[in-house]
């Protein structure tokens, strides 16, 4: 089965409150700002907040030093194949300590449309029929089944010589393993989803990953809706400002005595 997988390009990273996992660290970035969202962990779930009409990304920071395939999914569908989300499809692969960000809906070896805050109906999913799962981010990953070229890779890794990954041409798939892509480079509020967004370069190649499990070794779901929709739910708390003692005459200066002089002794 051919599969997509992401080899990422920068290598170390530091701890972050906003991720969320354990083999891979995973986080949401407002592309506009260049800022993580913050998490907020709520009966057993962690949510971001979306502005509607931002783009944003998917920062996978692989915390192994092995490669990592991480099959990701946005409101219920692959976002490299666009089929209803399964574990057992397409995915991106990363190698050792580095990551990467997931910018949009793949559209070819060369070309992503960026994900974006929308309003539910306009989502990607809800415009393909598919409105059921709205609202969620899934990140399946699956660590790599020992090969000669995976313990090659990963001895390299510990003496510190770590192989930079070249794009290179798309190979057929070996028996037992996927052949995958490696990246380069009024009322009540309506719930987000994600668009459709405008064309973005993003350059990939196949490589190859044979999944150590048929499940996945972590499985990783944040989800994400409206400030005020978050807040309606209990999710996200604002903090409430004293209000201010209002004045009859707010143009008026305030009456005034003759002071005293100071003192001169």
């Amino acid at each position: 089965m051919k599969n997509l997988c992401f080899a990422v390009l920068i290598a170390g990273f530091g701890l972050n409150a906003n991720a969320v996992g354990r083999l891979a660290d995973v986080s949401i970035v407002d592309r506009d700002s260049g800022e993580e969202l913050n998490t907020h962990f709520y009966r057993g779930e962690y949510w971001v907040v979306g502005t509607p009409g931002a783009r944003y990304s998917i920062l996978i920071r692989n915390a192994l030093g092995e490669r990592l395939l991480a099959v990701t999914a946005v409101d219920g569908v692959n976002v490299l194949s666009g089929d209803t989300a399964n574990w057992n499809q397409t995915g991106y692969v990363f190698w050792a300590r580095q990551h990467y960000e997931v910018t949009g809906w793949r559209k070819s070896d060369s070309e992503v449309a960026a994900f974006e805050f929308t309003a539910l109906p306009n989502s990607y999913a809800a415009r393909t029929g598919r409105p059921e799962n709205v609202g969620v981010i899934g990140v399946a990953l699956f660590r790599e089944r020992a090969t000669p070229e995976s313990e090659s890779y990963a001895r390299a890794f510990k003496s510190q010589d770590v192989p930079n990954p070249a794009p290179s041409p798309t190979a057929p798939a070996r028996a037992g393993s996927e052949n995958s892509l490696a990246a380069l480079g009024a009322g009540v509020p309506q719930s987000l989803g994600t668009g459709h967004g405008e064309r973005e370069y993003s350059a990939v190649h196949h490589v190859d990953f044979e999944r150590l499990s048929s499940r996945p070794d972590e499985l990783i779901r944040i989800r994400y809706d409206s400030l005020e929709n978050l807040v309606a739910m209990g999710v996200v708390h604002q903090s409430r400002r004293s209000p201010t003692q209002p004045n009859p005459f707010p143009e008026s200066p305030l009456a005034r005595y003759v002071p005293d002089p100071p003192d001169s002794r």
